[in-house]
């Protein structure tokens, strides 16, 4: 009934449902269009709707709104945030700045509409190397994730200005449960997120956005994987997959923010139209500069 309900007012509002791969199950289950964050910025940007449900976080949600000014953007829980956005801000960014005059700022998706205004070139973790690549030999100031910009200045083999941000879900996953999960599936490819620490990323065989993985795990010709994100992302691995095995590290990774949608939080904001994400025009406008110049990309 409750899912019944939700494609009603779907219907009603003109409104399409979006829903990141970290989302829980039952999201992704009912969503029109699940996908990683560049994707999903890609999809928000195409669709024909006068409504956007998003199901992430609230950064994602404020990228759809500059895309999509014209349309409204709900995020089912207004909660949702992202600890690794919250490290860094318009005004810290501006002080940094002032320290790397020439330098130019490559913001990952994963932050504020104001730090993203802030910034020349936004990025993804799905298209960080090529981002970085397309500035040339100019020195880049990588905010806020030191973690994946670790990981592309590896694999331009160049430097890069790191903000000290992480991602505390990536963060805590520990590379002893990474080879314990290696040993235990000896024959399974080993897909590691970039947000992970160095020493965990030395133990992928691929380093890997979550769009990524799915598409690899599709290509593949193994029939076994050792998943190093977010636990979400099982939902629709196992659903495109099915003849194939996904292992989780540990106890697997959880984003408490993630799993702050519900059905009944989608319902409720279809039936309020609320609540609404908006974005000011004069920070919108040179965030959209900062996104349009990754879509480029």
């Amino acid at each position: 009934m409750l899912i019944e309900k939700i494609q009603q007012l779907k219907k009603e509002r003109r409104a399409i449902l979006l829903a990141h791969n970290y989302q829980p199950d039952d999201i992704q289950a009912i969503a029109d269009f699940n996908g990683d964050s560049l994707e999903l910025a890609r999809k928000s940007a195409e669709i024909d709707a006068e409504v956007v449900v998003f199901c992430g976080v609230h950064f994602m949600a404020e990228t759809s709104a500059i895309l999509n000014p014209h349309k409204k953007i709900l995020l089912p829980d207004s909660t949702a945030g992202c600890p690794m956005a919250d490290m860094v801000t318009a005004e810290t960014l501006r002080a940094e700045k002032l320290k790397h005059p020439g330098a130019k700022v490559v913001c990952y998706v994963n932050s504020t509409a104001e730090v993203k205004a802030e910034s020349d070139i936004c990025c993804t973790s799905a298209n960080a190397v090529a981002v970085v690549r397309s500035l040339g030999g100019a020195p880049v100031l990588f905010v806020p994730d030191k973690n994946l910009g670790q990981w592309v200045g590896e694999q331009l083999n160049r430097e890069l200005i790191l903000w000290p941000g992480y991602c505390p879900t990536h963060q805590c996953i520990r590379a002893r449960d990474v080879a314990a999960a290696r040993a235990a599936h000896p024959a399974a490819e080993v897909l590691v997120h970039p947000e992970c620490p160095k020493d965990v990323r030395e133990l992928a065989t691929h380093c890997l956005s979550t769009g990524q993985m799915c598409r690899h795990a599709r290509a593949s010709g193994a029939n076994e994987f050792i998943i190093v994100t977010e636990a979400g992302i099982f939902y629709r691995l196992k659903n495109e997959n099915p003849g194939k095995q996904f292992h989780a590290v540990g106890k697997g990774a959880w984003c408490a923010n993630m799993k702050k949608c519900t059905l009944e939080k989608i319902l409720w904001c279809l039936e309020d139209l609320a609540p609404e994400v908006r974005v000011d025009e004069k920070i919108a406008i040179p965030a959209k500069r900062a996104i349009d110049a990754m879509l480029a990309v």
